[in-house]
């Protein structure tokens, strides 16, 4: 560097300091931050899209499981409330974060066995021999890829692969192009894992069922990150984990959507005492339970779903309006350091540069960026991840991250990359 730029850097940090002090005096859903556990610390976490934080009640809500519920009403709590939280928790999703009215959702199991089940219910619905072709794209993510190629073999159907672009995602004209009258099902990402695109879910929806065909959407990057109306766009089934925004913990259970129109004709494929009509008739031969319960199979993971109450608490207090728009404002800081910072060191942003055409994440690339320069910035408390080839993403959760954290984090990236 040489002394003519140095004072030009030394500005633009000055500036950048003062934007992010200025960002977080006026962000209105600040005071959230108090809320989770280690935001008082200086360690800048910038992977919020892959584990949320815990939330500060959360010891005190499990030490009351333990000592009340499990403890104190033991085999009764079932009866009591436990049968029926798989459901609730699911509503209250449904209302705060999915735009899906009562009846429709439900927390079971992980995110690749609901996709599996959601998959195969949407074949089963459409029951037409000439509908053989499953329908997704080259960029999403490995679990939804490896599901379809799997049920394809099993089944003998046809994939059919929209080739995406990277740094982008799916569009609503590539998806009228890749479907017609032998579509069956299609299973997109509202929000791509890499790039962060932003897919049209109302007009991507609509393009699938003027083809004939039915959708599954995968929300793991986008339920509590984005404004989401499952009921308004007609989606037929979709599916999401509870780690990333929704700070159920790792490997929370992941949720079920099956639209209304699809539960009375609903046939999932993993039968399990749960699901039946009465679970503890014991009795033979499977009848499954009416309604989106008849979509569990196993016995429910009680203790693994209780964290994600406390944070649809916190989002039905904020509004995921708001929280939609200081998602929006804390990754257009994060591209603002980009441009200023890591663009002049040849940092490419593969990441829609418009707002509203991305999630709560960016993703930077640059030739030198490898999983060890992700893991010093670990070493550093600097936390964001490694996306091959050559990626470094940086996802921005609204209600637990701050400005100032941003722009330190993306400072030690700046400091690998003059490195």
């Amino acid at each position: 560097m040489t002394t003519q730029q140095q004072p030009l850097v030394e500005e633009e940090g000055v500036a950048l300091q003062q934007r992010a002090e200025k960002l977080d005096r006026q962000d209105p859903l600040a005071h959230y931050r108090d809320h989770f556990i280690g935001t008082d610390t200086p360690l800048s976490y910038l992977d919020g899209n892959s584990l949320g934080r815990p939330l500060k009640r959360m010891p005190g809500d499990i030490a009351a499981f333990i000592r009340e519920g499990w403890g104190g009403r033991l085999i009764r709590a079932w009866d009591e409330e436990w049968l029926d939280l798989p459901q609730a928790i699911g509503d209250q999703l449904g209302r705060a974060v999915l735009g899906a009215a009562p009846g429709q959702t439900i927390i079971a199991d992980s995110t690749t066995v609901v996709l599996y089940k959601l998959i195969r219910a949407a074949l089963a619905a459409v029951a037409d021999p000439d509908r053989n072709e499953l329908v997704l794209d080259t960029e999403n993510f490995p679990t939804d890829r490896y599901l379809v190629e799997g049920i394809a073999l099993e089944e003998g159907l046809t994939l059919r692969w929209i080739e995406a672009d990277p740094a982008a995602g799916v569009t609503a004209d590539q998806v009228r192009e890749a479907t017609g009258p032998r579509t069956a099902v299609v299973l997109l990402s509202q929000i791509a894992y890499r790039s962060g695109h932003l897919a049209d879910l109302p007009a991507i929806t609509a393009a699938v069922h003027d083809a004939g065909a039915l959708v599954v959407w995968d929300l793991c990057h986008s339920a509590g990150s984005v404004e989401i109306d499952l009921d308004g766009a007609g989606v037929d089934f979709a599916a999401g984990c509870t780690y990333k925004y929704l700070n159920g913990g790792p490997g929370s259970p992941a949720f079920a959507y099956v639209n209304q129109r699809h539960l009375a004709s609903l046939n999932q494929p993993i039968w399990g005492w749960m699901g039946r009509k009465d679970a503890f008739e014991m009795a033979k031969g499977y009848e499954p339970a009416a309604g989106i319960r008849g979509f569990l199979s196993g016995t429910p993971a009680i203790l693994g779903m209780l964290a994600i109450r406390g944070t649809l608490d916190l989002i039905e207090e904020a509004s995921m309006a708001a929280i939609r728009a200081k998602s929006e404002k804390l990754t257009a800081f994060a591209v603002e350091i980009f441009d200023a910072w890591l663009a002049p060191l040849g940092a490419e942003l593969a990441t829609p540069r418009s707002p509203g055409e991305r999630g709560s994440h960016i993703t930077v690339d640059h030739p030198g960026f490898t999983k060890a320069t992700v893991a010093s910035l670990w070493d550093d408390d600097v936390i964001p991840d490694f996306r091959s080839p050559r990626g470094i993403r940086i996802g921005l959760s609204p209600l637990s991250t701050s400005f100032q954290e941003v722009l330190q984090g993306m400072a030690a990236i700046r400091d690998r990359l003059q490195d």
